[in-house]
């Protein structure tokens, strides 16, 4: 009976309307983007040769190697007190949260609940996940900047219509924060943990919250001997552990450079590579369920001064959304309940 009040006072984002909602919004952005350029002339630009195929191939292997290297993070950060399996099983579980939840709120948070379920402690899981977030938004805040020293502007940010004209405007804005963010994750792992404790206590102390606070304060002692534990780690581990989040960043990324070679050749792939970069940033305050629906129509958008013709493009959109948004949805529906089913048994 306990167990059943936990799981009704949570927002459970393993709902089927939870995984049909994103779907739905992303179906109609895309067959309204279909039906208002889609004619004749479109569907002659479309040309699947052997070498689409290939790149197409291609892209999910790429993001398959994505999936490898968040996986392996996973381990490294738990000196792989998590098997290969466990591992797996969270990464799966934090992109379906990520791919159901507002792009703005993220599925980051339930990364500590997956993580206990396989065993590792409350505070120890809290700050792993908040070393992952750091390591993610440290990714973002260096590799930004360096691309500004390879390709223009004027080509990172396409003008060519009112949506893309804003992008630039919307990145600065959301890149500044990220910075700051990424600034106050860094203090609070590494010079004062205590602020993270005292943040948690106080949010533990609202209303409907407040029947945990006693069981809050072990939680942030536990947060602290973690944080310190963490601090003590090599040089050696931190690089790898950056070097595994670059890997899965990149890969995920190069994804559409596969993709725009599956149908034209590609005269620039800082240009598309970079637009990734700015685009995933922008999406970060997307107010849809894993961005949903704005993410098709912006991505459209922002590529379309590359010549390529309207059905490729659109093809290039759908296939981008099924390899990296629509293949982690099915993903989690094949994982989730038998992870459930072992995890959930008792109390």
């Amino acid at each position: 009976m306990k167990q059943k009040k936990i799981q009704k006072t949570n927002d459970n984002p393993f709902k089927l309307s939870r995984i049909l909602i994103p779907v739905i919004i992303g179906v109609v952005v895309i067959a309204g983007l279909f039906l208002g350029e889609f004619d004749t002339d479109t569907l002659a630009n479309i040309s699947f040769t052997f070498t689409s195929v290939v790149y197409i191939i291609f892209a999910f292997l790429l993001m398959f190697g994505r999936d490898f290297g968040m996986v392996w993070r996973f381990r490294l950060l738990t000196d792989k007190d998590l098997s290969w399996r466990q591992a797996f099983n969270i990464h799966v579980l934090s992109e379906f949260t990520s791919a159901v939840t507002p792009s703005a709120i993220g599925g980051s948070g339930l990364v500590v609940l997956f993580m206990n379920k396989e065993g590792i402690g409350v505070g120890r899981s809290t700050a792993i996940m908040f070393v992952g977030l750091l390591m993610d938004e440290l990714f973002f805040v260096i590799i930004c900047p360096l691309f500004f020293l390879f390709v223009p502007m004027n080509e990172l940010f396409n003008a060519t219509s009112l949506i893309t004209s804003t992008i630039g405007v919307v990145f600065w804005t959301v890149y500044s924060a990220l910075f700051i963010w990424t600034l106050v994750l860094y203090i609070g792992l590494f010079h004062r943990p205590d602020l993270i404790a005292k943040l948690v206590q106080l949010v533990f102390k609202l209303p409907f919250l407040r029947k945990w606070h006693s069981e809050i304060a072990t939680f942030g002692e536990h947060i602290i001997e973690s944080s310190k534990e963490i601090s003590k780690k090599s040089i050696g581990f931190w690089l790898k552990i950056f070097a595994t989040t670059t890997l899965s960043w990149s890969l995920r990324f190069l994804v559409v450079n596969a993709l725009f070679m599956a149908f034209a050749h590609v005269q620039s792939h800082w240009v598309i590579f970079g637009r990734q970069l700015m685009l995933w940033i922008v999406m970060v305050v997307s107010p849809t369920p894993g961005s949903s629906g704005l993410s098709e129509f912006a991505f459209k958008e922002y590529y379309n001064d590359i010549a390529l013709g309207n059905g490729p493009i659109l093809i290039i959109t759908v296939l981008w959304r099924i390899i990296s948004y629509y293949f982690y949805l099915l993903l989690g529906v094949l994982v989730i309940p038998r992870w459930i089913a072992g995890k959930f048994k008792k109390p």
